[in-house]
């Protein structure tokens, strides 16, 4: 089951600090998990129960998206905004307390981790539950490799490649293969990229 929090709870989506240890607010995101959780037990086979599922679970769904099950997002993708044919692979990880929007034919690998959650430096709000939210952005038709970490507040531009295992702290402009811990600009995408290997002629 999916709402719009952005009226009843708009602090989720304005970066300021609150208490996520509200009761009300942690049976609301209780009961956008169930969708999840009937989408990570159907059947390989029940392609269409997932594809029924997905609209159910995020905020948008474009056309022709596939996801593999299991995935794990904190409000059940509640957040989740995915362009038309968006690929994301096994154990998706969306930290998904503000919005997490993914472009266009974007393809993501397994066990990616995208985080919008921030926590504060003081450890007296943290102990007490106390957080805050940002966004992440991700353009269109970039691949994202196997266990990369996208954290909070990041935005990655069209075209991009993220190297598996990166781990992506800062902005991506457009166009660049991007790799590493911290995850860091490599090079630009150029003309040679383009040419399709002699298989796929």
């Amino acid at each position: 089951m999916k709402f719009d929090t952005r009226e009843r709870y708009p602090f989720l989506h304005t970066g300021e600090l609150y208490d996520s240890a509200i009761p009300e607010l942690f049976l609301e995101q209780r009961k956008c998990l169930l969708a999840q959780h009937e989408f990570n037990n159907t059947l390989p086979t029940d392609l269409d129960r997932r594809a029924e599922l997905l609209k159910e679970m995020f905020c948008e769904v474009g056309e022709e998206c596939f996801v593999e099950a299991p995935i794990k997002m904190n409000w059940g993708g509640n957040h989740v905004k995915l362009g038309h044919h968006v690929y994301i692979n096994y154990d998706f990880c969306g930290v998904d307390d503000t919005f997490i929007t993914i472009g266009d034919c974007t393809q993501i690998g397994p066990r990616c981790v995208i985080a919008t959650a921030m926590h504060p430096e003081n450890p007296e709000l943290r102990n007490a539950a106390w957080q805050y939210n940002k966004p992440v952005t991700i353009g269109k038709r970039v691949w994202i490799g196997a266990n990369v970490v996208i954290c909070p507040g990041v935005t990655i531009g069209d075209d991009c490649i993220i190297g598996a295992g990166s781990v992506v702290t800062r902005d991506i402009p457009a166009g660049k293969v991007a790799v590493g811990v911290p995850c860091r600009v490599l090079r630009d995408i150029n003309p040679k990229d383009f040419e399709l290997p002699e298989a796929a002629v």
